[in-house]
């Protein structure tokens, strides 16, 4: 049993669980090591490498008080190799099926730094592995930027401006948004706003200080479960973010999606109907509304008054940043009228592991699934959001689901002004404060948070700075990073990944 003897028994079942193990959730370590074994390939054939465990055991020792060195301290051609293996090995399902959107994916990261940190969050993580192991610990969103805080339907369908995407959420130090939100201001401010280093500083400090303010009087009144934002109470910028998104649902769906009968999608380059998989979807559906025991709205039953009716399905290609090349699925749910004016799309999005997975201090508030994660974060940072939040399996994957919504919008950054970066930098920070304060409501999190986390800032001009130069540190690497990168590609370097050959 070598081969397995330094792995956790976490890591052990992982691997159980890949090989569909029969029994592994009642195995001990040992137990699962022989199975592993037992189980193991007879062909000699070369595997994928990964550096997974090897992480693991370097944030452990981060956060045990260790010093050892960790990727961000590595130049040249160190540096070059590490940024390849990583980005290889977070994309090794789709570089080895020579998946489309793999290749649609690493032109995108090429053309742009944003999109480039956007879809690279392992990477980032990576410099981190272990940090912060002190502070304390909430359901972090994994991956903060300015375009993924956004409009959204909550569960009475009303649209509300909140954190929009929990593909990477995470039991995390608090910091760590922070510093992603922190570096993706500054490099967004940058690419997408033409800002000069000065200002991009400026939002930084804002986004951050936007964050303390709002924790701290979280702290004291304790009434975080009350803030959702609604273009009611919303501030003037993000009021006209409402305004924007706001769109009738017949339209809607007759501009974007439905054929000329309003019986099923329209096929575009972007979608491409599947209408031979309808009952399949039929049944996957019902079994998502069991599981996840959605309480199905009266707007969402057709002709099927206990459940939800599938008129058509759809393959979704080429959206997303981080998820290009994974599989996503509309499913067109039948409305009321049963017309086409009134009708659902629920979205099933192919679910990973979060890019924070073994590169977190260890704690005991893990979880370590795939779209059970997501929608676990879901329904935390969002009190009362979208009700057809869920996870399903099929096809041998796991997916999350969710509503799209006429409404569903993120902020144009390109038409903030300098003083709307401030603003909306500051807002996201006080939005990024009320959902990390709910973690100890709804999630796992057994201690009160906001004190916590207010007494762990400590003098908050000293906390600002060091979040400002930790960001302005981190966006230069992203700049090195991409321009590695980018020779990287244009050399073919990701068209195979790394074997390990025996």
């Amino acid at each position: 049993m070598t081969q397995q003897a330094n792995l956790t028994r976490q890591a052990l079942y992982e691997r159980a669980q890949q090989r569909d193990i029969p029994g592994r959730s009642s195995m001990s370590k040992a137990e699962l090591a022989a199975a592993l074994e037992r189980d193991l390939p007879q062909n000699t054939d070369p595997v994928a490498a990964t550096r997974y465990e090897t992480f693991r055991r370097l944030a452990e020792a981060v956060a045990a008080g260790e010093f050892v060195l960790r990727p961000r301290a590595l130049t040249g051609f160190e540096r070059r190799q590490h940024v390849r293996q990583t980005l290889r090995e977070d994309h090794q399902t789709r570089i080895a099926t020579h998946a489309e959107g793999a290749d649609l994916k690493f032109a995108k990261l090429s053309d742009s730094l944003f999109s480039f940190f956007r879809g690279t969050a392992l990477l980032f993580y990576r410099d981190m592995a272990g940090d912060d192991a002190w502070m304390p610990t909430v359901l972090a969103l994994g991956d903060v930027h300015p375009e993924n805080f956004g409009v959204m339907p909550n569960a009475d369908n009303v649209p509300i401006f909140s954190v929009n995407d929990f593909d990477e959420a995470y039991y995390a130090p608090f910091t760590w948004d922070l510093k992603r939100g922190a570096t993706g201001f500054m490099i967004a401010a940058k690419t997408e706003g033409a800002l000069k280093r000065k200002h991009q500083i400026k939002i930084v400090r804002h986004f951050v200080n936007g964050y303390i303010r709002k924790m701290e009087r979280l702290a004291r009144e304790g009434n975080e479960q009350k803030g959702e934002m609604r273009f009611d109470n919303a501030p003037k910028l993000i009021r006209k973010l409402f305004e924007d998104a706001d769109e009738n649902r017949a339209d809607w769906l007759a501009d974007d999606y439905l054929d000329e009968s309003r019986r099923g999608f329209r096929p575009t380059k972007k979608l491409v109907p599947i209408s031979s998989r309808r009952d399949e979807f039929q049944a996957i559906t019902d079994r998502l509304i069991e599981e996840n025991h959605i309480d199905v709205p009266a707007r969402a039953r057709g002709r099927d008054k206990n459940g939800m009716h599938v008129k058509d399905v759809a393959i979704r290609l080429d959206q997303g940043t981080a998820s290009l090349g994974l599989n996503r699925y509309y499913v067109l749910i039948e409305g009321p009228q049963r017309d086409g004016t009134d009708d659902l799309i629920i979205e099933y999005k192919q679910a990973r592991r979060s890019a924070l997975s073994c590169l977190v201090p260890p704690s005991v508030y893990e979880m370590d699934t795939l779209a059970e994660r997501i929608s676990h974060a879901q329904a935390v940072h969002l009190v009362r959001g979208d009700v057809f939040y869920g996870h399903a399996r099929f096809d041998g994957q796991s997916y999350m689901s969710r509503e799209r919504a006429p409404f569903r919008d993120d902020i144009d950054l390109d038409d903030l002004s300098k003083s709307e970066w401030k603003e909306y930098a500051r807002i996201c920070g006080g939005v990024l404060a009320r959902v990390h304060a709910l973690s100890d409501e709804s999630g796992r999190i057994d201690y009160d948070v906001e004190p916590a986390i207010v007494d762990a800032i400590g003098p908050s001009a000293l906390f600002i700075e060091d979040m400002v130069e930790f960001a302005i540190e981190s966006a230069d690497r992203v700049r090195r990073d991409h321009a590695i990168f980018r020779e990287d590609h244009a050399r073919g370097a990701f068209e195979h990944l790394d074997w390990v050959h025996r």
